[in-house]
Protein backbone atom coordinates (compact mmCIF):
# COMPACT_ATOMS: atom_id res chain seq x y z
CA UNK A 1 0.00 0.00 0.00
CA UNK A 2 2.79 2.46 0.83
CA UNK A 3 4.49 1.87 -2.55
CA UNK A 4 1.29 2.89 -4.30
CA UNK A 5 1.02 6.07 -2.21
CA UNK A 6 4.65 7.01 -2.90
CA UNK A 7 4.18 6.39 -6.62
CA UNK A 8 1.03 8.51 -6.65
CA UNK A 9 2.76 11.35 -4.76
CA UNK A 10 5.69 11.33 -7.19
CA UNK A 11 3.35 11.37 -10.19
CA UNK A 12 1.40 14.33 -8.79
CA UNK A 13 4.64 16.24 -8.05
CA UNK A 14 5.88 15.62 -11.59
CA UNK A 15 2.66 16.85 -13.19
CA UNK A 16 2.50 19.93 -10.94
CA UNK A 17 6.13 20.83 -11.70
CA UNK A 18 5.61 20.44 -15.42
CA UNK A 19 2.47 22.60 -15.32
CA UNK A 20 4.29 25.38 -13.44
CA UNK A 21 7.09 25.47 -16.01
CA UNK A 22 4.69 25.56 -18.94
CA UNK A 23 2.79 28.58 -17.53
CA UNK A 24 5.96 30.56 -16.76
CA UNK A 25 6.71 31.65 -20.35
CA UNK A 26 3.25 32.72 -21.46
CA UNK A 27 3.22 36.38 -20.42
CA UNK A 28 2.34 39.30 -22.69
CA UNK A 29 3.02 42.94 -21.83
CA UNK A 30 -0.25 44.92 -21.74
CA UNK A 31 0.88 48.30 -20.32
CA UNK A 32 4.09 50.15 -19.46
CA UNK A 33 4.34 53.03 -16.98
CA UNK A 34 7.94 54.04 -16.31
CA UNK A 35 9.70 51.05 -14.71
CA UNK A 36 6.41 49.25 -13.87
CA UNK A 37 5.19 46.80 -16.49
CA UNK A 38 1.75 45.17 -16.45
CA UNK A 39 1.77 41.61 -17.81
CA UNK A 40 -1.00 39.12 -18.59
CA UNK A 41 0.11 35.55 -17.82
CA UNK A 42 -2.63 33.21 -19.07
CA UNK A 43 -5.38 35.39 -17.60
CA UNK A 44 -3.56 36.46 -14.41
CA UNK A 45 -2.66 40.16 -14.63
CA UNK A 46 0.22 41.42 -12.48
CA UNK A 47 2.59 44.39 -12.26
CA UNK A 48 6.33 43.72 -12.23
CA UNK A 49 9.56 45.69 -12.64
CA UNK A 50 11.54 45.90 -15.86
CA UNK A 51 11.64 47.44 -19.30
CA UNK A 52 9.64 46.16 -22.26
CA UNK A 53 7.30 47.35 -24.99
CA UNK A 54 3.55 46.74 -25.13
CA UNK A 55 2.89 43.48 -26.97
CA UNK A 56 6.25 41.84 -26.13
CA UNK A 57 6.26 38.24 -24.91
CA UNK A 58 8.21 38.07 -21.65
CA UNK A 59 9.00 35.68 -18.83
CA UNK A 60 8.41 36.74 -15.20
CA UNK A 61 10.94 35.53 -12.64
CA UNK A 62 11.14 36.77 -9.02
CA UNK A 63 8.99 39.84 -9.75
CA UNK A 64 11.15 40.99 -12.66
CA UNK A 65 10.78 40.40 -16.38
CA UNK A 66 13.17 38.74 -18.76
CA UNK A 67 12.91 38.47 -22.53
CA UNK A 68 11.16 35.29 -23.62
CA UNK A 69 13.49 32.73 -25.12
CA UNK A 70 13.01 32.28 -28.83
CA UNK A 71 12.92 28.77 -30.19
CA UNK A 72 15.80 27.84 -32.45
CA UNK A 73 14.99 27.11 -36.04
CA UNK A 74 15.63 23.62 -37.35
CA UNK A 75 17.95 23.65 -40.30
CA UNK A 76 17.39 21.25 -43.13
CA UNK A 77 19.25 20.20 -46.25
Amino acid sequence: MSKKMISLAMAVAFVAGFAAVSFAGKCKVTAVEGNKVTVDCAGAVSTVEGTAKVGDMVMVKDGKIEAAKKKKAIEGC
